[in-house]
């Protein structure tokens, strides 16, 4: 059986569905899931843990002069995402760039990251919409 390259990448549940970790002893979480727990150490339990990816800008940058194969979506935000759950997590914010301030409320949305050419495979993932 071969597998396509795009259902390869949807397997990827933490990837889309910002499925990171838990440590059941502390209730510290982790986003890009972690094996173990660096506070609790041996006496820590990890588990799976759904974020809401609905959170507030706590820093921002806007890119007007973009890397190779980013040009056309000039001019962007990115920035660092304070999850309601606490984490902090990295990612473009979509939208008019003039309305990102820090404080602002985001909220997670799928899509396109980039292409591997005209023909080649299309990459998707989570970004942040500003709210309101």
């Amino acid at each position: 059986m071969v597998e396509s390259v795009p259902l390869s990448w949807r397997l990827q549940r933490q990837r889309y569905n910002l499925i990171g970790t838990r440590c059941a002893t502390c209730d510290e979480r982790f986003f890009p899931p972690r094996n173990f727990c660096p506070s609790c150490r041996r006496k820590g339990k990890i588990e799976p843990f759904q974020f809401s990816g609905r959170g507030s800008v706590e820093s921002f940058t806007v890119i007007r002069v973009a890397p190779s194969g980013f040009e056309s979506q000039t001019p962007y935000a990115v920035g660092i995402i304070k999850l309601d759950e606490g984490t902090s997590i990295s990612g473009q914010i979509v939208g008019d760039v003039t309305r990102v301030e820090m404080g602002k409320r985001v909220r997670p949305v799928f899509r396109r990251i980039r292409e591997d050419g005209k023909e080649g495979v299309i990459h998707y993932g989570v970004k942040w919409a500003l709210e309101g």
